[in-house]
């Protein structure tokens, strides 16, 4: 799966060249996507076991998912499948939102180090430090010259946390416009749905080939050996799903975690427990 989707490095990006309907490697269609989740669940929910275990013991190890995307790409939905399939306990989840005063007055990966998972936990990020090289560029919110060094500090951020034991799942679920009108009009229509909507989408849909290009830019300046990017169609929802905790998985069985060896006598501990 990590092929079939990883960004290649060193190539020139167009995003009107990736299907957002398409399912590539994926099960057949809905129902076979939610027949191949029960087995999924397990396997990770052991693995993210094994993970906190094994930090228990001095295994500084963790994974962190980087969720980006056009609004109602399904980052939210994506962060609450995701999590139905873990031990919430085990897992940060952080929903970056506009900075705050205090996080402007730092440099901009300030607030993001401060979210790194610990050890033995799997971190999410429902948008990250990609919208400093986003929005940013598409609003023009900082010089030119400074956006353009962003980009290599992502890389070398990226780099430290791998040196420490990060495991960087970087996904861009790729909607299409069209889709996103349609989902749009949905939240419209449905009053319960009012909440998730904003008259500013439609402005930002508007910018759609700015907002094109500067993904674009990203994903090609920052899919790196130490953290590559992941492009992951989202027109079909039951595919992004899938396909995100297939990502996770290939990871996590990659890192293969291991339960501690206890330190202490277990016959004598067992013999101990039956006289009480």
């Amino acid at each position: 799966m990590r092929e079939l989707l990883r960004v290649p490095q060193g190539h020139r990006i167009d995003l009107r060249r990736f299907d957002p309907r398409a399912t590539p490697g994926g099960p057949r269609d809905k129902a076979a996507a939610l027949a191949a989740a029960g087995p999924m669940e397990q396997r990770l929910a052991s693995l993210q076991e094994r993970l906190y275990a094994a930090s228990t013991a001095g295994d500084g190890r963790r994974v962190l998912l980087v969720l980006q995307g056009m609004d109602t790409s399904g980052k939210g939905g994506t962060v609450k499948h995701v999590i139905g399939m873990f031990n919430p306990s085990g897992c940060r989840i952080t929903a970056f939102k506009a900075p705050t005063p205090e996080e402007h007055a730092h440099p901009f990966l300030w607030r993001i180090a401060r979210a790194v998972p610990r050890p033995g936990e799997i971190g999410i990020f429902d948008r990250s430090h990609y919208e400093d090289v986003l929005i940013a560029r598409v609003r023009e919110l900082v010089p030119r010259s400074r956006l353009g060094s962003r980009y290599g500090q992502i890389n070398r951020f990226e780099q430290s946390l791998a040196d420490e034991g990060v495991t960087v799942v970087k996904a861009f679920l790729h909607i299409s416009r069209a889709e996103q009108r349609a989902r749009l009009l949905e939240r419209l229509d449905n009053p319960d749905k009012h909440w998730k909507f904003s008259p500013g989408d439609i402005d930002e849909r508007a910018l759609w080939p700015e907002y094109r290009h500067a993904y674009e830019l990203a994903l090609e300046r920052c899919s790196t050996a130490a953290a590559p990017w992941y492009v992951v169609p989202a027109d079909r929802k039951w595919y992004r799903n899938w396909a995100i905790a297939q990502l996770l998985l290939e990871h996590l069985e990659e890192l293969a975690p291991r339960y501690p060896e206890g330190d202490f006598d277990v016959d004598e501990c067992r013999a101990r427990l039956i006289a009480t």
